[in-house]
């Protein structure tokens, strides 16, 4: 062995408390760069939407517009408004409100000091930069409101997502209860065949359901949208039902020593213990409801009245394809109620998921 092999290398790196603190602090600062990364990619969208919401038509067309919302910004100046441009000055860019524009020249005023008077300047107005302010267009609101008659088509969604939620609740409840408390014959082929109905894509059964709702006459009705949810849902049993068999026996043992009858146990006993979980298929269910559209399409087609938003918002989409502030407008006004109820029911709903291993 030589001698420089013999020679020990000199260390690279910081030793100590002082470089277990930096690599940490490195490794949290850059786990929490990506997750805001990561966070900001999929919010994007919905922050492009809200932005276009509040902006006026004219700033979507408008090149150099900036992407918050904004309005052009003007000066006025004895009794009249003139736009306000940036304007290159010896001094660095300026912002002047033109009152005279010509062609190779251009009077300005400085809304800063209009006291000072005009401003003779020498270029071509046309090529300059228009300063822009912050300014929300809560007119496209309104105008969404009127243009669709918003409030007819909301009261019709959230009718429609209330009763089916109900409707499921109640069915699927009572089915994932026998399921998960009595033996009989055939139960676990029973609840097999019922979690096959999973995989059965929903478009093989659409036309023969179509023929048998028009054959009842309930199309242009609400009825194909609300019935079929009061005889239990297969995903829906399923995840009640897994929860359900953790629920210890000796509470319906000991309520039926009390004189209780099942149903007195599932409704004083199993459904007290298993509001999370109700919750969070309640929760699934309703914003099913409120996004279907392929149903409601279908069945309420001929009938405006009855119609809900998901189906209205396609109608206007295409009416108003020319203007996206509006239709933004449409979109942020159609999930406010969804989100405000997730909002104040998020606790259970977590939880509810989390019990239920939806989230695996």
């Amino acid at each position: 062995m030589t001698l420089a092999a013999a020679q020990q290398l000199p260390h690279i790196g910081l030793r100590g408390l002082l470089g277990r603190r930096l690599r940490k602090w490195t490794a949290i600062s850059s786990v929490t760069f990506l997750g805001l990364v990561v966070v900001s990619a999929y919010l994007m969208p919905l922050g492009y939407m809200a932005a276009t919401a509040l902006k006026d038509a004219a700033q979507m067309s408008e090149t150099g517009a900036p992407l918050y919302p904004a309005k052009p910004s003007t000066f006025t100046w004895q009794g009249q408004d003139y736009a306000v441009y940036n304007v290159p000055t010896a001094d660095g860019v300026r912002q002047w409100a033109l009152v005279d524009p010509r062609r190779e020249d251009a009077t300005f005023v400085d809304p800063a000091h209009p006291e000072s008077g005009t401003i003779e300047w020498q270029g071509r107005w046309r090529t300059l930069e228009q300063a822009w302010q912050f300014g929300l267009e809560l007119e496209n609101f309104v105008t969404v409101w009127n243009q669709i008659n918003f409030g007819r088509l909301l009261l019709n969604t959230f009718a429609i997502a209330m009763i089916s939620t109900l409707g499921t609740l109640l069915s699927s409840t009572v089915v994932a209860y026998g399921f998960s408390r009595f033996r009989f014959p055939g139960k676990n082929g029973l609840f097999l065949l019922l979690l096959a109905t999973i995989i059965l894509p929903f478009q093989i059964t659409l036309i023969p359901t179509f023929a048998v709702f028009l054959a009842l006459g309930w199309t242009g009705t609400w009825l194909p949208l609300l019935v079929p949810h009061f005889f239990a849902n297969a995903y829906n049993v399923f995840l009640l039902r897994q929860y359900f068999v953790t629920i210890p026996r000796e509470l319906d043992e000991a309520a039926m020593m009390d004189g209780a009858s099942p149903f007195r146990v599932l409704i004083s006993v199993i459904v007290p213990q298993s509001i999370p979980v109700l919750t969070a298929v309640g929760l699934f269910h309703f914003f099913f409801a409120w996004n279907d559209f392929f149903q409601p399409l279908i069945y309420l087609q001929g009938n405006i009245d009855l119609q809900p938003l998901s189906v209205g918002i396609a109608v206007f989409n295409a009416l108003y394809s020319q203007k996206p502030t509006l239709i933004q407008a449409a979109a942020v006004m159609s999930i406010v109620v969804p989100v405000a109820i997730f909002f104040f029911a998020q606790r259970a709903f977590m939880r509810g998921i989390v019990i239920t291993g939806v989230e695996k």
